[in-house]
C-alpha cells in the first residue's frame, strides 16, 4: 500500500468485510456517515490519521506498519502459533 487512494479503498473492504454500512461504521467511530464516504472516494484529496485510526478499531482492525516486503509480523506469526497450540 503505497498511495491514499489505496488506504481509501482498504478502508472500503475492512468496513465491508466487517459487514458495515457507512452509516454503521461511522457511529462507531464516532464521526459523520460522510467523513467515511469522503475518506473512502478520497474526496477532498486527503484524510485524518485520527479518523482513520477510529474507523479501523470500530470495524475491528489495527493500523500498523510494516516494512517493505515483509507481509506477517512477528505478532502476526506467534498469533498464528497460538491458534495451533489450541488447535
Amino acid at each position: 500500500m503505497t498511495t491514499l487512494a489505496d488506504v481509501a479503498e482498504l478502508l472500503k473492504r475492512v468496513r465491508l468485510e466487517a459487514g458495515l454500512s457507512q452509516v454503521e461504521l461511522a457511529n462507531r467511530a464516532g464521526v459523520a456517515r460522510t467523513t467515511v464516504a469522503r475518506m473512502e472516494t478520497l474526496a477532498r484529496g486527503d484524510m485524518s490519521v485520527s479518523a482513520l485510526v477510529r474507523l479501523l478499531d470500530a470495524a475491528g482492525y489495527d493500523l500498523k506498519a510494516v516494512k517493505h516486503g515483509h507481509i506477517r509480523t512477528l505478532e502476526d506469526i506467534l498469533a498464528e502459533q497460538r491458534l495451533g497450540d489450541d488447535a
